[in-house]
C-alpha cells in the first residue's frame, strides 16, 4: 500500500498550542511527514505564523495581525488559552519556524492567508529560500490570487489549493492554477469520490482538511488522498504504520 501523509495541521495542535514551536516540534516528533502552519504578515512587514485575521483566539491581545507590529505581535502570550504549561509561548516569526523545521525529514505545507501582496509573497518564499527549504515546501492557500501571485514569484515551487467544497470544475481550476495538491474538506472529499478520482488522475494529489475523527480515516483513504491533514498526530501516525501505510 502506497505511504499515507500524515500532515500535522498547525503542528500537532491536540497536544500544544496550534501554530507554535512546541507545537511544530511535536509534530516532527510524531512522525508527520509534512508539517501544516499558516503565514500572515505584520504591519512592518514581517512574516509570523498564526491562523487568525485577529490574535484575540489565541494570545491575550486583540487586533488584526496586519495592523500590528512585529514588537506587538512578539510580545502577547500565545500559550496560556491552551494550558497554563504553555503560559509565554509566543507567536514566531517564519524565520524560526523555518529553522526548526530545517534539520528533519518532514515536508511543510506552508499556508499564505489573505491579504496577501506580490511583494509580501516573494518575501516569505525567499524566506523559505533562504533555509534551503525551497525543495521540501508545497505553499498553499484558500485563495486562488494567492496561488497565482506564488506561480509568479517562483514557478518551480510546488503550489496547492485549498477548498472547502470542490469547484464545479475542479479539474480545470487546479490545471490552469498548476497544483500539486487540492486539499479540501473531509466533507467534499466524502460527498465527490469522483472528483477525487479525477484529480488524482490529472496528477494532482489530494488531503483533505482537518480529519480528527477517525472513525472516518478507513472511508478517506478508500477515496484515495494522498493524506491526512489532522490535529490527531500521533494517532495519524500509529493508524497509519498498523495499516500498512506508514
Amino acid at each position: 500500500m502506497a505511504a499515507l501523509h500524515r500532515v500535522a495541521h498547525r503542528g500537532y495542535s491536540a497536544v500544544a498550542p496550534e501554530n507554535t514551536l512546541p507545537a511544530l516540534a511535536a509534530g516532527v516528533q510524531a512522525g508527520a511527514t509534512f508539517i501544516e502552519f499558516d503565514v500572515r504578515t505584520t504591519a512592518d512587514g514581517v512574516p509570523v505564523v498564526i491562523h487568525d485575521r485577529t490574535v484575540d483566539r489565541t494570545t491575550d491581545g486583540s487586533g488584526k495581525v496586519w495592523e500590528l507590529t512585529l514588537d506587538e505581535v512578539s510580545a502577547l502570550d500565545a500559550g496560556s488559552w491552551f494550558s497554563p504549561a504553555y503560559a509565554g509561548v509566543r507567536i514566531p516569526r517564519l524565520t524560526q519556524v523555518l529553522d526548526l523545521l530545517r534539520g528533519g525529514r518532514a515536508e511543510l505545507l506552508l499556508e499564505i492567508k489573505p491579504p496577501a501582496t506580490l511583494e509580501q509573497v516573494k518575501n516569505i518564499i525567499g524566506q523559505v529560500a533562504d533555509a534551503g527549504l525551497r525543495g521540501r515546501t508545497v505553499v498553499q492557500s484558500f485563495d486562488p490570487a494567492i496561488v497565482a501571485l506564488v506561480a509568479e514569484a517562483a514557478p518551480e515551487l510546488r503550489r496547492g489549493l485549498l477548498r472547502d467544497g470542490f469547484d464545479a470544475e475542479q479539474v480545470a481550476v487546479a490545471r490552469e492554477l498548476g497544483v500539486s495538491y487540492c486539499n479540501p474538506s473531509t466533507t467534499a472529499v466524502l460527498g465527490a469520490p469522483a472528483t477525487v478520482a479525477a484529480l488524482v488522475g490529472a496528477g494532482v494529489a489530494v488531503m483533505p482538511w482537518t480529519a480528527n475523527d477517525i472513525t472516518l480515516w478507513p472511508a478517506l483513504v478508500e477515496a484515495g488522498v494522498a493524506g491526512l491533514i489532522s490535529d490527531r498526530t500521533g494517532e495519524l501516525t500509529g493508524w497509519a504504520t498498523a495499516l500498512g501505510a506508514g
